[in-house]
């Protein structure tokens, strides 16, 4: 579900896909719904290739998402509120195994900034059925070997 929503280098907002060429993308802002091409030269990330570290496997970005969306009960975030503390306290909430070596802060605002911006747009759910049924499986296997 991710897979075609990006996040642009020097762009602020996320940005859907809508339309691709030779060495380009064409792009509608989440928020705006302001079209832009998007060139080679230009560094994109898809938000269903990030992942966060934690102490064990990292954890895909649309999980982590939906854990927000849980623990926040669908309400927005009040990023700028937060101090450093208060960013990692409440991501800790929410996620208690992430790495407090390789996450910092200003990963955890911009996973709160993006949460704001697709709960904004009319996201409620952030993994797919089939990632889901996936993840349903993978966590099955692993309490059938550890039995």
């Amino acid at each position: 579900m991710l897979r075609t929503i990006l996040s642009i280098t020097g762009k602020p907002g996320l940005f859907k896909i809508v339309s691709h060429g030779n060495r380009m993308l064409l792009v509608e802002d989440l928020l705006t719904k302001k079209r832009t091409p998007v060139h080679s030269r230009d560094k994109v990330v898809s938000l269903g290739d990030i992942s966060m570290y934690t102490m064990g496997d990292d954890k895909p970005l649309d999980e982590i998402l939906d854990l927000v969306y849980a623990h926040e009960n669908g309400a927005k975030i009040d990023v700028k509120s937060l101090s450093t503390d208060d960013l990692r306290e409440r991501f800790g909430e929410i996620l208690p195994d992430f790495d407090r070596e390789r996450v910092y802060p200003s990963d955890i605002k911009k996973l709160f900034t993006w949460y704001n911006i697709l709960l904004e747009a009319g996201f409620t759910k952030f993994t797919s059925d089939e990632a889901a049924e996936e993840a349903a499986a993978d966590e099955s296997a692993a309490e059938a070997s550890a039995e």
